[in-house]
């Protein structure tokens, strides 16, 4: 009796209710083809099983929507790990201080040192960093050298960008016999361009494990 009572009082409840628990465009059951055919109890507790269905759909759209923002973020997040680009090398490590150079022609210097090298877009093999993503770079280039260990006064390199010079280091007939240049610029590249220093033919530059020679980039923004 008392399980009678509360499924009438539960039907009154939604019989009370504003808002639609049926299919869209329906403020009232009865508009819709189902009508209770059997007693109040009977219809009390098909409403109530309509409102869980109701209830239970809107949860599962909840939860679609909330898949869908994951796989958004997931997504971003790979795409900004991807993006991430910087390398920093050195000349060498070695104890005594050992040079790079003369040349009967220019040479890129080949940076064996590495400081870091997030995204793989410096190669060791030949001194070349290759652009893994189109945007904006940070690049700075520090070279010397060492009169002492050979009668070379003159220091010059130039930053290069498919072969193309986008930037000098010079530094000539300085009163010591040490000699050091530093650039830093922004440079725009392409995915697959290729940077590298280039020391200028009859230079030489010295290193050891203070690391005097330094080529280091990384990427400012995408573009």
């Amino acid at each position: 009796m008392r399980a009678i009572v509360l499924l009438c009082l539960l039907h009154g409840a939604f019989g009370q209710n504003p808002f639609n628990w049926n299919d869209p465009g329906s403020t009232n059951p009865r508009d819709q083809p189902y009508v209770c055919l059997a007693d109040q109890a009977t219809c009390g507790c098909c409403l109530m099983q309509k409102q869980i269905q109701r209830m239970e759909s809107f949860f599962n759209m909840g939860v679609e929507e909330l898949n869908k923002n994951l796989t958004n973020s997931k997504t971003a997040l790979n795409n900004i790990r991807a993006s991430r680009s910087a390398f920093s090398v050195a000349l060498n490590n070695n104890v005594v201080l050992t040079c790079f150079g003369p040349f009967a022609t220019n040479k890129i210097i080949i940076y064996q040192h590495v400081f870091l090298n997030l995204g793989g877009g410096y190669d060791v093999q030949t001194g070349v960093f290759t652009a893994p993503r189109s945007g904006v770079y940070s690049i700075a280039v520090t070279i010397y050298s060492n009169g002492n260990l050979a009668n070379h006064l003159d220091l010059s390199a130039n930053l290069e960008v498919n072969g193309k010079v986008v930037g000098s280091l010079r530094e000539k007939k300085s009163p010591d016999l040490e000699d050091s240049a530093t650039m830093v610029m922004a440079v725009k590249l392409k995915a697959g361009d290729e940077l590298a220093v280039v020391l200028s033919k009859g230079c030489l530059i010295c290193d050891n494990r203070s690391h005097y020679n330094t080529f280091t980039g990384f990427l400012l923004y995408p573009c």
